[in-house]
């Protein structure tokens, strides 16, 4: 009758001991719980620079920036970019880089770099996939804008200081590992509490009963019963207190022994778990290998998957192209509406701006001649974009709106990292040509000379080209054609043929010659190859004899600044051309994509 509140005690110390368990268990996981979030911000004693890089270690920091904050003194923008594209546009020029984040999370770190006093505003550079205006204070949320590394410029004009006060709000990844083993522990011992008063009538009357075997050690074989059961009794406790047992526990502990016995249970199965959540919460507090390899100074090395992905990311993404091809179109239209060629110059060079300048001139005298075909950005039907990280940077992209009667092959060239894309030719798909098709996420940009698993390399394509529009003979005939429809090479052909024999007067001659500085080799999907370029078409006439006039037409006499000469005339045509090159081993000839030519030129000898 002694053991039942020995038991309850005991039950009530378990409960008591479990609910104070499971409540410091709940408290970890509620008001005693750290923030979610953790803010660093930039030391205030940063030497002044005109402009400030956060870096792509920063933006992937803990999973990345929940939000950064920046203060600066009047305007400013934010823009994003690849870091190697960032660190292209910042190049000399004076600058801090936040770098990373103190080991407390308190701080950002901030690296100065001395250099050029100013650069030009990066406001509106193609580089960036994304840009903030900001006034004063911006509150920004970073989102990746595609896959790989990404760094932010924080720039004012370029010649101002850029904002430096910056505080960066993570995910904190502080845990608090012992709550859901205290609350565990703690549901245990309640539940062994609660368990302990009804195991009395498990154990009831399994402490008393005779031995099988006599007394030991001789004496009278004939004992009183109530010796006998005496004796017993005790050689029972001593089984369960333990042989040196005091004979006043042993008399108490007739209910006790079940009881030390679920106490002495429920001790080791607490202290397996507190073992075992313990080993768990170190794993859990001790961080697991990154993928990037340790030097033996300790500073961390990028890892080879990363460096890769920087290396083969594409030179834009559609966001970027979309957006420059609108300038574009924007620039062309304004230029062809208002026929002045210096609306072009922010988005048109080369090739393009020369033929569409000449074009201008011809046409406010001769109402006749034929505009160039308009700019579109839309329908975008394709493009192909290098994975070449150098500069200059070229993309191709294929697209027809209004006034296209065809698709359009548009060639965009970036100068420079500080430069923008400029559109240097156009020259319309041929009619039932298809665009070769181009992998996705970016292709392989090759060398004009470079004849890697091709039939021809870029500058033996262009020169088959230009031997195939100079001859009707040209050993290049069935190595190069065109589509049934198509009929550049014909025509030109024809034109030729026709001049020479409607000419009584005149000698004539036709030169098809490549430009080697405008020549782009890109990788499709089959292994082939598209080649852009350009040809210079010269045509010279020439009197047959002394004193024999040559008539000029309309186009080339605003040009050439007469309509009819005794001394010879050179017109010259630039052509925008686009060909298709088969892979090696390959039995199918070249084909001719796309091709136009526009006068650019004419003199009297």
């Amino acid at each position: 009758m002694i053991g039942i509140p020995v038991r309850l005690k005991t039950a009530v110390s378990l409960v008591l001991l479990g609910l104070l368990t499971l409540l410091a268990g709940i408290g970890q996981l509620t008001f005693w719980a750290p923030a979610e979030t953790v803010t660093a911000s930039a030391p205030g004693d940063s030497k002044a620079a005109p402009l400030t890089v956060i870096t792509q270690d920063v933006l992937t920091h803990k999973g990345g920036p929940r939000q950064i904050s920046i203060k600066g003194d009047g305007k400013f923008v934010l823009a994003v970019g690849r870091p190697d594209d960032v660190d292209a546009w910042v190049g000399k020029t004076a600058h801090n880089s936040i770098t990373g984040v103190s080991e407390d999370g308190k701080s950002l770190q901030v690296a100065g770099t001395d250099g050029e006093a100013s650069a030009p505003s990066p406001a509106g550079s193609d580089l960036w996939v994304q840009t903030e205006n900001a006034n004063g204070q911006l509150d920004y949320t970073f989102t990746p804008p595609a896959s790989g590394n990404w760094s932010l410029l924080l720039a004012s004009d370029g010649t101002k200081p850029a904002p430096s006060s910056v505080a960066i709000t993570f995910a904190n990844d502080a845990t608090m590992p012992w709550a859901v083993p205290l609350i565990v522990i703690g549901a245990i011992l309640i539940a062994a509490g609660a368990a302990l008063p009804f195991v009395s009538k498990f154990t009831r009357g399994r402490g008393t009963g005779s031995r099988p075997n006599g007394p030991q050690g001789g004496g009278n074989t004939e004992t009183d019963p109530e010796a006998v059961g005496e004796g017993t009794a005790k050689e029972a406790n001593k089984d369960i207190a333990g042989e040196d047992a005091p004979a006043e526990d042993t008399k108490k502990g007739t209910g006790g022994g079940p009881a030390l016995r679920i106490s002495l249970v429920a001790a080791a199965v607490v202290t397996a778990l507190v073992g075992g959540t313990a080993a768990g919460a170190q794993a859990a507090e001790t961080p697991s290998p990154s993928g990037s390899a340790t030097s033996p100074t300790g500073s961390a090395t990028a890892s080879p998957a990363g460096t890769a992905g920087a290396q083969t990311a594409p030179d834009l993404v559609d966001a970027q192209l979309k957006r420059i091809l609108d300038q574009v179109a924007g620039a062309v239209a304004a230029g062809d509406a208002a026929r002045d060629a210096s609306k072009l110059a922010p988005r048109v060079d080369g090739t393009e701006l020369q033929v569409r300048t000449q074009n201008y001139k011809i046409r406010s005298q001769v109402a006749t001649h034929e505009a160039r075909m308009p700019v579109r950005s839309s329908k975008l039907l394709g493009s192909v974009i290098s994975t070449q990280r150098t500069w200059p940077r070229t993309v191709i992209a294929l697209t027809q709106g209004d006034g296209n009667v065809v698709p359009q092959v548009l060639t965009l060239v970036q100068a420079s990292p500080r430069e923008n894309y400029k559109l240097k030719s156009t020259s319309p798909l041929q009619p039932g040509t298809s665009f070769p098709a181009i992998p996705l996420g970016g292709t392989a940009q090759m060398a004009a000379g470079d004849k890697s698993g091709l039939q021809y390399s870029g500058t033996e394509a262009m020169a088959a080209l230009g031997d195939r529009l100079t001859k009707a003979d040209s050993a290049f005939k069935d190595k190069l054609v065109e589509g049934t429809n198509s009929p550049y090479i014909a025509d030109v052909l024809d034109y030729q043929a026709s001049t020479v024999k409607s000419g009584t007067n005149g000698n004539f001659t036709f030169t098809h010659t490549p430009s080697p500085a405008d020549t782009a080799v890109f990788r499709t999907s089959d292994g082939g190859a598209v080649v852009v370029g350009k040809l210079d078409f010269a045509f010279t006439s020439k009197p047959k004899a002394d004193g024999d006039t040559i008539g000029v037409e309309k186009a080339a006499a605003v040009l050439a600044g007469g309509d009819s000469t005794k001394v010879g005339l050179v017109q010259t045509f630039a052509e925008s051309v686009a060909i298709y090159v088969p892979p090696a081993g390959s039995t199918a000839p070249m084909k001719l994509v796309a091709a136009v030519r526009g006068l650019v030129g004419a003199s009297f000898q």
